[in-house]
């Protein structure tokens, strides 16, 4: 499909914060190409193998993990994209970055990190994807980060809209790259919210019910999944239950998709521009008001049922545990950090404080662990319930 009037074009990109004299020495690929092939080299993208989805450093081989979540985003977000006359290569380094700010534990992590740093701004996983790819991860000799395009880092900053009070890492870094935090982002960054939400919505469930902490009967007293279920029983009455379960998250992933479609390619009637797209004053991209009700009530079932399992809750409990105390130790005895992240540690606050984050929030499930295992003698019990 040619590309549409409102795509973003590689061609007229806004550029990089750092030039880059030997741009177009690595082949023949476009600014956005180059993007997402920096992010899929990185090594905050490789570290994604080993960083929770849902279930905390999960014993079984079959569970999503936030690389395996991000690589179906992704997959999600191109075929959206292709449909629409977008940018693919765009909106798959989005859908691909998107999760790169993520601690170990997931949520709890994070929420462990912001209780730490709350003297020193805090600390939000969207935001710090951002300092991921334009100041920790430096692959290179001459300039800080991976040195992204102005498109996919405005993508990666304000993927779910407009930042009207954003924190002090978005806030240092828009004042050395400004990203228009006020403006909507392109279709791109739109499409790939979408597509995580798409993603996660029934993944999570396939997760859930593989793992027991949902049950089909629980499932099918929402009318929406019921009647998917029933179109299933009746198209495949001799297939496998699980074949079954699996066939109900593609088939509800292809109704959300498609609702997308419609629903976005009617809100851009008569636009004609990028520009246009992020001076719209709404999202352009979107769901039907009937799938937008459909797919939070979902999200209130999926709470409610695997978020909120008590289960989870406690390894929750513990998970926000070991990093509370792994940031306590290394801010009394910096010398536990590794010898380069403790040589480089700012002697002032909050740089201190923020630094000290930023090598918590790069590790993996285990590799905390086996932080905390050498640190207090004993590795901490509790962490995987699956």
């Amino acid at each position: 499909m040619s590309r549409a009037p409102y795509a973003a074009d590689p061609a007229k990109t806004r550029g990089r914060e750092f030039e880059q004299p030997g741009f177009g020495a690595r082949g023949p690929r476009s600014a956005f190409q180059r993007d997402r092939d920096r992010i899929i080299h990185s090594i905050a993208f490789r570290r994604l193998a080993g960083k929770t989805q849902v279930f905390v450093a999960p014993d079984g081989d079959h569970y999503r993990v936030r690389l395996t979540h991000s690589l179906e985003v992704a997959q999600i977000g191109r075929v959206i994209a292709r449909q629409l006359g977008l940018d693919e290569d765009l909106t798959e380094a989005l859908c691909l970055a998107h999760d790169l700010g993520h601690p170990p534990f997931g949520h709890p992590g994070e929420e462990a990190l912001n209780a730490s740093l709350a003297p020193r701004g805090g600390f939000d996983h969207n935001e710090h994807a951002l300092r991921t790819v334009m100041r920790i991860d430096s692959p290179y000799c001459d300039n800080h980060g991976l040195n992204l395009s102005w498109e996919t880092l405005e993508g990666i900053a304000k993927h779910n809209g407009p930042v009207a009070q954003p924190g002090w890492a978005l806030s240092e870094l828009n004042a050395a790259f400004p990203l228009e935090l006020d403006r909507w982002p392109s279709l791109e960054a739109q499409v790939s919210a979408l597509a995580d939400d798409i993603a996660y919505d029934n993944h999570d469930i396939d997760d859930g019910l593989r793992a027991g902490f949902l049950q089909l009967d629980q499932l099918l007293e929402l009318d929406f999944i019921a009647d998917l279920w029933r179109q299933i029983e009746r198209e495949y009455p001799h297939a496998r239950r699980e074949a079954q379960l699996r066939e109900l998250v593609r088939t509800q992933i292809g109704v959300m998709v498609n609702d997308l479609l419609e629903t976005t390619r009617a809100n851009l009637k008569g636009i004609g521009s990028a520009d246009e797209v992020r001076g719209a004053g709404v999202a352009l991209a979107g769901f039907s008001p009937d799938m937008t009700a459909m797919e939070r009530t979902l999200k209130r079932f999926m709470y409610a049922n695997l978020y909120h399992h008590e289960a989870q809750l406690r390894t929750a409990e513990r998970a926000r545990g070991v990093i509370s105390k792994l940031y306590a130790a290394y801010d009394q005895v910096p010398s536990l950090m590794n010898a380069g992240w403790a040589e480089r540690l700012p002697p002032e606050e909050p740089e201190r404080a923020r630094h000290i984050a930023d090598f918590i929030a790069g590790m993996t499930d285990q590799y905390a662990m086996n932080q905390y295992a050498e640190i207090f003698g004993n590795r901490p019990d509790g962490l995987s319930n699956v």
